[in-house]
């Protein structure tokens, strides 16, 4: 199991989280998202052998957010 932090801009309100929460989360190998609105901070716990960090940036991005 791999944890990860990305920073995120564009996030603003509950929907943005809901958005970021549900699409991540249905990626196979993700076993936990949390996204901190805040901060502008998305943590995920996955696995790597099911999917890569640059698939859950680009899940996030698909969303029509900003990864840094």
């Amino acid at each position: 199991m791999k944890n990860v932090t990305i920073n995120v801009k564009g996030m603003s309100c509950g929907h943005c989280v809901k958005a970021i929460e549900g699409s991540v989360g249905e990626l196979a190998g993700v076993n936990q998202v949390s996204v901190k609105l805040d901060e502008a901070l998305v943590e995920v716990a996955f696995n790597e052998a099911q999917v890569s960090v640059e698939k859950i940036k680009e899940t996030i991005e698909d969303q029509g957010y900003d990864v840094e």
